[in-house]
């Protein structure tokens, strides 16, 4: 709304308007609903100066003009003056409009969320961070202690000055190695800490020792005693399922991640051809009509204030433009097509983990497409249930952790291309059991309950980030990383990251079969023609 057509009624009404209230007035695009305010402020506070202070001091009642407003328009100028989190407190009116989009364990078109929403955040101390640790410490103990490799397992503070055959489970927290080159472990659990010695001369377990992360919770089985372990064999939390389902009804799930929507680089075009196909605006392509899943994994729009002078970069400066284009763009998927989208690191949420719904202030047209449903990042998600068939369960989880585990992980090291190679990174964190063991991968919350546990078994393992596709099977699980819609910028050209640009992974849940869908702009001899089965 151009901010003079307020001015105006101001001066017409003897009011001058502060700034800040000018500026967030204006972005309401509404100009009756806006006199409507201010006038009543104007009536109740009979002040000629609309302050910042002023308008939060009334904001109760400002809520009442709009709740005479029109339903339909009532979320829209809440979430403007921001107003939408103080009143879903006290009606019911946001939480109602948003219920059939993301209420959680809601089932929408065959879809579930089987994972919980991390709450808003508060102030943390230390305490909390105990807290979060221990029951980090008492899950993974719990998952740990089934193993049948860890016999005869004690407690720390119960191990004795000469234990033969004992297991202990703990939460490594240094790792160093020592002058006659074997890898030293302090290990603790609720009780105590101990040290934890492997000899370099056991290569597998040796090899197997390098592997492990800071503050990952492991199991050794062990000889010694009260002031050292010498370990004989260690056991991750690792993940894995016993077969890999398959649908008794023939559908398909797509896979799509950094579409970078707001960029000068973003592929709309492209992006816009594969919304064609979904349609079956396409010639001979019988298969679009069971297509019925497509998951945006993370970095669906392009964000602001990510990095340094990004505005140069920007197509569309701001976040509601961003999310109000990909909303136009994924309004012209046909509606039989359920869309989850979970959030990345570009949009518009917290970076610490785990992350929060998609801002409505901002993603307010994505809430309102009928075909969307919104996850926190990690999510898991249950797809094709039937009757008979309990369906897929689908882990999403952006990436933001991985850059960390290719620069610090030695086997990553000396691959020197991990970044471009992610499903081994991703079968890495499924081996420890959580998505960002180390608590210096990235930022993390310390809630009591560890959302980046991986505490349900997945039958899909989905990431994206790093803007490869890349594909492979760990322990029956489908672990896939997806491509991008964003040219190769020049911190990626810098950094050695080679992208993937507009590949689709499209998985046959009755067949397991993948097809790669190719919608770069390349000649057709020259695009992958690739249909896979995947095994490892």
């Amino acid at each position: 709304m151009d901010q003079k057509e307020i001015l105006k009624f101001c001066l017409e009404n003897g009011l001058l308007l502060d700034k800040d209230v000018l500026n967030l007035l204006s972005e309401t695009n509404d100009l009756e609903s806006v006199k409507l305010i201010i006038k009543k402020i104007r009536g109740d506070s009979q002040k000629k100066v609309i302050t910042k202070t002023l308008f939060e001091k009334n904001k109760g009642e400002i809520e009442k003009v709009i709740s005479s407003f029109p339903i339909e328009n009532q979320k829209k100028l809440k979430i403007k003056l921001g107003l939408s989190i103080e009143i879903s407190k006290e009606t019911s009116i946001i939480e109602e409009e948003i219920d059939p989009v993301r209420a959680e364990n809601k089932n929408h078109l065959g879809v579930k969320v089987l994972s919980k929403t991390p709450p808003l955040g508060k102030k943390y101390v230390m305490a909390d961070f105990v807290t979060h640790f221990k029951n980090r410490f008492k899950d993974m103990r719990a998952i740990l202690q089934d193993r049948s490799e860890l016999k005869n397992l004690v407690s720390i503070n119960k191990i004795t000055s000469s234990s033969q055959g004992i297991s202990v489970i703990g939460i490594v927290s240094d790792k160093k190695v020592t002058k006659n080159k074997n890898i030293l472990l302090e290990i603790e659990d609720l009780t105590g800490k101990i040290n934890v010695l492997v000899n370099q001369n056991k290569e597998e377990l040796f090899e197997k020792a390098q592997d492990i992360a800071l503050d990952a919770i492991i199991g050794f089985r062990c000889v010694g005693n009260r002031e050292i372990l010498f370990a004989n064999e260690i056991v991750f939390p690792d993940t894995g399922i016993t077969e890999r389902k398959k649908s008794p009804v023939e559908e398909y799930a797509l896979f799509v991640s950094d579409i970078q929507i707001g960029s000068k680089i973003c592929m709309e075009d492209n992006f816009s051809k594969f919304i064609e196909y979904l349609n079956g605006d396409v010639a001979d392509t019988p298969e679009i009509e069971k297509i019925k899943y497509l998951f945006l994994v993370g970095d669906v729009v392009e964000g602001v204030g990510i990095f340094p002078q990004q505005e140069r970069e920007l197509k569309i400066r701001d976040l509601e433009g961003q999310f109000s284009k990909l909303a136009e763009l994924l309004g012209k998927i046909r509606e039989d097509i359920t869309i989850i989208i979970s959030p990345g690191n570009h949009d518009g949420v917290r970076l610490a983990e785990p992350q929060p719904l998609l801002d409505e202030k901002y993603a307010w047209p994505i809430y309102n497409l009928k075909n969307v449903i919104i996850t926190s990042n990690p999510a898991l998600v249950n797809i094709g249930a039937k009757t008979g068939f309990d369906g897929f369960n689908v882990l999403l989880y952006h990436g933001f952790s991985y850059p960390y585990y290719a620069d610090t992980v030695p086997k990553f090291i000396e691959h020197g291309d991990a970044m471009n190679n992610p499903v081994i990174i991703m079968e890495y964190l499924l081996k420890h059991r959580h998505l960002a063991p180390t608590h210096a991968s990235s930022q993390q919350i310390p809630y009591e309950e560890d959302g980046l546990m991986i505490k349900i078994d997945p039958d899909i393992f989905v990431s994206g980030h790093t803007h490869k596709m890349d594909m492979s099977y760990y322990n029956n699980i489908l672990v896939m990383s997806a491509a991008t819609w964003e040219k190769q910028n020049k911190f990626q050209e810098r950094m050695g990251n080679r992208p993937d640009f507009c590949k689709v992974p499209m998985l046959n849940l009755k067949t397991r079969e993948v097809k790669i869908l190719d919608f770069e702009d390349l000649p057709e001899e020259e695009k992958e023609q690739v249909t896979l089965e995947v095994s490892k």
